[in-house]
């Protein structure tokens, strides 16, 4: 089995009529992954530098880890079923005790905010590559009817 991970960023955050397609991927290939509209805009937030107004549910997760002295340390989209998408996100902590590293079963939603704000980086697994459609044209073809 392939266990290799390939960098991804967010190539784009789109409304959709039932919620936001948020397209990811490398230079090699994009796909998409479809969430609730309040976490497209949190990811679309976390994209542009913005903060909101006040703290959401993802700038609460980050505040309780800094108070614990953990981080996010990276995120992998690890697997995908039935479209259904699948995240790890992975925490490093650092103590009197030594480093521990945690690894949560995460939504890959929930984890990409997390990653973004805390400018950690994005994998996604090769297995997930292989089996997703390449989103690549269709997204450059919305990116230049939005110009």
């Amino acid at each position: 089995m392939d266990n290799s991970v390939v960098a991804v960023s967010v190539k784009g955050v789109m409304p959709t009529s039932n919620g936001c397609a948020v397209f990811l991927g490398s230079d090699a290939k994009t796909f998409v992954i479809y969430m609730e509209r309040a976490i497209g805009e949190a990811i679309q937030r976390a994209v542009n530098g913005e903060q909101a107004e006040r703290p959401m549910t993802h700038d609460l997760m980050i505040t309780l880890l800094d108070g614990l002295g953990a981080e996010v340390e990276r995120v992998v989209i690890n697997d995908v079923k039935e479209g259904t998408f699948f995240a790890r996100l992975i925490v490093s902590m650092e103590n009197e005790l030594g480093h521990k590293i945690v690894e949560v079963d995460a939504r890959p939603s929930d984890s990409i905010v997390l990653a973004l704000t805390s400018e950690k980086p994005l994998y996604a697994a090769q297995i997930v590559l292989d089996a997703v459609d390449d989103m690549t044209e269709i997204l450059a073809k919305i990116l230049k009817e939005g110009d």
